[in-house]
């Protein structure tokens, strides 16, 4: 029998404050840049997120074969890092994850002299590295439509590479911010680059050990935003988040400003409180597809048609997240449609009685997204267990803050 938790609140009124998880975006990538830079760094308030602690762990590991689990970034940046590095590893994961295409990445890595074979699908997971012999390239043409963990993971290498790296950016580029963010590391800890036009460069130098303090996640507050959105009254500290973030996810703080929720900035976090909301928007998510599912669920129990584009990546994600939120805003009496090619169009009718019972697909952001409407009704979500993987104590924060959280086995 699946696990599943229901959800509700006995007042609708959300006042407190919450300590969220740290950015596993900013953690992970600055593990990989540490151990590239001689493990002698200091980094503080890593995420205690799933994909966190199992990079750390498998950054300390000698085995010969690696699990990624069901973690995109380590799969992708830990690809690159064993490869430039000149490591003997077989690198495997989750049933999902060998079916999470990786190609574009191993393509560019072989150009670069790396050894990478595949042992089972052409273009995906498990993957046998076995060593680095300089090719002499230094310059690539790569994919950007697609997902910007496969550039992030070639750039924080780069300095490696004997050469270095100038990388070419082919197509409309997808998550421009987590590049930016990346490249902010890479200078935090010595390295300096150049992003010009479609073109980054990154030439042969030395990482250099360094402090860094890992931001509170953007992702994370997310749904804190749409509670607030769908409570009769918020007043909500998030702490830890900063006006000058490298995050993408910190556009949920312009989303939000059109659909009933004003930040104010304070010296320890963000405040949220409620505000008048539109009834019909449009948004781009191409910097920001991980707030896609946060939106859809909030418009559809809102009452707020919503048109999207930049939806591109979602299709590869823990599962096909387009269709999972097709699926699921159906129960509730909504309609997630492609109008025209790349362009989604979101028809909410408001619950009246509805018995909502949400799927997760062992997402972790589906799970966290359907959770705010237990203000409005209550809801059980199935497999709650899957917000380990960015933020484990999320049950408990909702809990914290008056919901009440029954779990059922």
């Amino acid at each position: 029998m699946t696990k599943t938790v229901t959800l509700s609140h006995p007042t609708g009124i959300l006042k407190g404050r919450v300590q969220l998880p740290a950015s596993k975006s900013e953690a992970n990538r600055a593990l990989i840049i540490a151990a590239l830079a001689g493990g002698e760094s200091e980094l503080q308030n890593l995420s205690e997120a799933n994909d966190t602690q199992l990079l750390q762990r498998l950054l300390k590991s000698d085995a010969d074969t690696i699990d990624a689990e069901d973690a995109g970034t380590v799969m992708r940046f830990l690809t690159a890092y064993y490869a430039v590095t000149g490591q003997q590893k077989t690198l495997t994961g989750t049933e999902r994850m060998c079916q999470r295409p990786i190609k574009v990445l191993v393509e560019a890595l072989q150009d670069l002299g790396a050894g990478i074979a595949y042992l089972g699908e052409a273009g995906y997971p498990p993957l046998q590295i076995s060593g680095f012999k300089g090719s002499g390239k230094k310059h690539l043409k790569v994919r950007s439509d697609i997902s910007s963990q496969y550039i992030s993971a070639l750039l924080m290498v780069a300095p490696l590479l004997p050469e270095g790296l100038e990388l070419e950016l082919e197509g409309k580029i997808s998550s421009r911010p987590y590049i930016e963010m990346t490249l902010a590391l890479m200078q935090h800890f010595g390295v300096e680059a150049s992003f010009e036009g479609n073109t980054i460069k990154v030439p042969h130098q030395k990482y250099q050990p360094a402090t860094f303090a890992v931001e509170s996640d953007w992702s994370a507050a997310s749904y804190w935003y749409s509670m607030a959105a769908l409570a009769k009254e918020a007043d909500i500290t998030l702490l830890g988040l900063r006006e000058s973030s490298h995050q993408g996810d910190k556009a949920i703080v312009d989303i939000m400003r059109r659909l009933g929720v004003h930040t104010e900035f304070k010296p320890d976090g963000v405040r949220l409180t409620k505000k008048h909301a539109e009834k019909r928007v449009s948004f781009d998510f191409s910097n920001c597809p991980d707030l896609a599912q946060t939106i859809v669920a909030l418009c559809a129990a809102s009452g707020v048609a919503v048109e999207m584009n930049g939806l591109e990546s979602l299709r590869i994600k823990e599962t096909d997240r387009i269709q999972a939120l097709q699926i699921e805003v159906l129960s509730m009496g909504a309609s997630l449609d492609e109008r025209t090619p790349g362009i989604f169009q979101m028809n909410p009718t408001l619950m009246i009685n509805r018995e909502l019972n949400f799927r997760t697909y062992q997402d972790h952001r589906m799970a966290m997204a359907f959770a705010p409407i237990a203000l409005l009704q209550p809801v059980q979500i199935q497999e709650p267990e899957v917000v380990r993987k960015s933020y484990p104590r999320f049950w408990e924060d909702l809990e914290k803050m008056g919901f009440e959280v029954v779990v059922n086995e």
